[in-house]
């Protein structure tokens, strides 16, 4: 089916959560007008539709294939790559002093949220090269800035991240990778890195790698970790590409989904020479890999909108075509379209609630974000505490959306023929990569409840309490939140992370419910007024409406799990536990 960029959606997400207009306010972000913002979301909507989404099947089904040890991409991802760039839509947010447009970075989440609902696996490789820009614009030299980041940020170039290998997943402290210094500053990289998403691809003119590496009598673990820049093909000293490096592409994973993703398995430096430069200083490699994971995964947690999106989409195209028996409550016998039927509106309507309410959550954080380098109070820990919410819930919610498309479609959902197992499949890596969700609700007991001794949580929740309006259900679970907050804080760390899961979950929909009940004011008081697209504002006022009632109340049912402790977990020993 045809994919439409919901434009519309997006615009009142802008406007709702993120405040575009008030970050147009500052000078840094002034260009971000409202005509301005208007045409980027449309005109990015209009190139997702007519680019990348016609590719979405043909990646699936034929997916990235190694040629002469080379990965070559399915026909048309080169033509619409090359589109892509020369259209500028890659230089969105990056600094403007090498090239980049300098808007807000919820322009850019806008941009994903189209390209990746018209086609996940593919908008994997521009949204990893994010990775590399930040890395670099953190923590490169002069020099490397001003070599690499214009085309980075252009996208004529690409980035990796390189962080996995086969005995180093979660724990990157166990990597081997070593880095030994050849002199003039360079490094030669020896060793395999595995799960490189686009590690090697057709489509740009170079692959620049940012390598987690260890130089000679580097201190164990995370401490010994530095980070290297290497490019695929060395550099002559004009800046044009020259010799191409000992990087060999062994292998790329047969995978549930996103087949148009060549997820490589990449060897540096196993027959001749392999050279990188230091990025930042010796045994920095772990703060600079937190740069360029902190808002991958937020840009992950965007996927789980973006496949919601698709999923939804599909779903009520299908629900409004296939005609199944007579509505059990209505006057005629007559067979009528689906989404007739009680259970199939439960569904549409809880898909389009649900994709809704992790837009706002997503574009909130976005908004967090920029405050963030505008240094408004708070802002930096508010993006902090939403990062693994994002992650989490995002991607947990746009997979139960993508199974609930897959349910409408009956049997022929699990028909490969229709598309709607892709969208299931796509979605599964979503709560693996990028910090599995475990590591994400690990983190928000331990690093990120801790800021301040817990007073930002308590800010946060404060703050939505106080702007939840006349919303029980909400007040309830934000109250529940706070409960389980102190409880958190109070207790031991196996405690915190047996409830860390389900803590937050609930955090997640109290912020979606704080968010979608501030949409629902608005939507309700313009169709009272009827200003602008009252048809629009209507059907918000339901589905903002429906995630209050029905959803909202349901992460209440989490508190006992959150606070369960972890004495019933360790009743059985591990051999006990492992026994049929």
């Amino acid at each position: 089916m045809d994919f439409t960029a919901p434009v519309k959606d997006q615009l009142f997400a802008l406007e709702t959560a993120t405040n575009i207009a008030e970050l147009a306010q500052h000078e840094r972000f002034s260009e971000a007008s409202d005509d301005l913002v208007q045409a980027i979301v449309e005109g990015i909507g209009q190139f997702a539709e007519g680019e990348f989404a016609p590719l979405n099947r043909v990646g699936d089904t034929i997916g990235a294939k190694v040629v002469d040890g080379r990965v070559v991409m399915p026909e048309g991802f080169k033509q619409a790559y090359q589109a892509y760039v020369e259209a500028g839509w890659n230089s969105l947010c990056a600094t403007p002093d090498h090239g980049g447009q300098g808007l807000p970075f919820s322009l850019a989440t806008v941009a994903l949220d189209s390209l990746g609902a018209a086609n996940m696996a593919f908008t994997l490789c521009p949204m990893l090269s994010v990775g590399a820009i930040e890395a670099l614009e953190h923590h490169g030299s002069k020099e490397q800035k001003a070599t690499y980041l214009p085309k980075l940020i252009t996208g004529e170039w690409t980035g990796t991240m390189n962080l996995t290998e086969p005995q180093a997943g979660s724990d990157v402290g166990a990597l081997r990778t070593t880095a030994t210094p050849v002199g003039d500053g360079q490094y030669q990289i020896k060793g395999q890195k595995i799960y490189i998403t686009f590690g090697d691809h057709d489509m740009a003119g170079n692959i620049i790698h940012l390598v987690l590496a260890r130089t000679p009598d580097a201190p164990a673990g995370t401490k010994g970790i530095s980070l290297f820049l290497v490019p695929k093909y060395r550099l002559n000293d004009d800046g044009s590409v020259g010799a191409e490096q000992d990087i060999q592409t062994v292998s790329i994973e047969h995978k549930l989904g996103i087949h148009a993703s060549p997820t490589c398995v990449l060897q540096f430096g196993e027959d001749s020479e392999c050279l990188g430069t230091l990025i930042g200083p010796e045994f920095g490699g772990i703060r600079a890999m937190f740069t360029m994971m902190n808002n991958a995964r937020l840009n992950v947690g965007l996927q789980g909108v973006e496949i919601a999106e698709r999923a939804t989409q599909q779903a009520v195209h299908y629900a409004m075509d296939r005609v199944q028996s007579a509505r059990a409550g209505g006057d005629s016998r007559d067979p009528v379209a689906i989404i007739e039927h009680p259970d199939v509106r439960r569904m549409i309507l809880r898909m389009k609630a649900g994709t809704q309410a992790i837009r706002a959550l997503l574009y909130y954080a976005a908004g967090q974000v920029d405050r963030d380098t505008l240094e408004v109070p708070g802002a930096g820990e508010r993006a902090d505490i939403l990062t693994p919410l994002a992650k989490g819930y995002g991607t947990d919610l746009g997979i139960d959306i993508a199974s609930m498309g897959l349910q409408i479609h009956g049997g022929m959902g699990f028909i490969e023929e229709t598309g709607a197992a892709q969208h299931y499949r796509d979605a599964r890596i979503m709560p693996i990569y990028e910090g599995t969700n475990g590591i994400q609700a690990a983190d928000l007991v331990g690093r990120k409840l801790g800021l301040r001794g817990g007073d930002a949580m308590r800010e946060f929740l404060d703050m939505m309490q106080a702007d939840a309006g006349d919303e029980p259900a909400l007040a309830a679970l934000l109250a529940a939140c706070q409960e389980v907050t102190e409880y958190m804080l109070g207790h031991g760390v196996d405690d915190r992370l047996a409830g860390s899961y389900a803590y937050m979950t609930m955090m997640s929909v109290a912020t979606c419910g704080w968010l979608m009940a501030r949409q629902n004011r608005v939507a309700s008081e313009r169709h009272a007024a009827g200003e602008g697209d009252t048809g629009f504002y209507a059907q918000r006022m339901v589905t903002t409406r429906y995630y209050l009632d029905h959803m909202v109340p349901e992460a209440l049912g989490q508190k006992a799990a959150a606070m369960g402790g972890a004495k019933l977990l360790y009743a059985l020993d591990a051999e006990q536990l492992a026994t049929a």
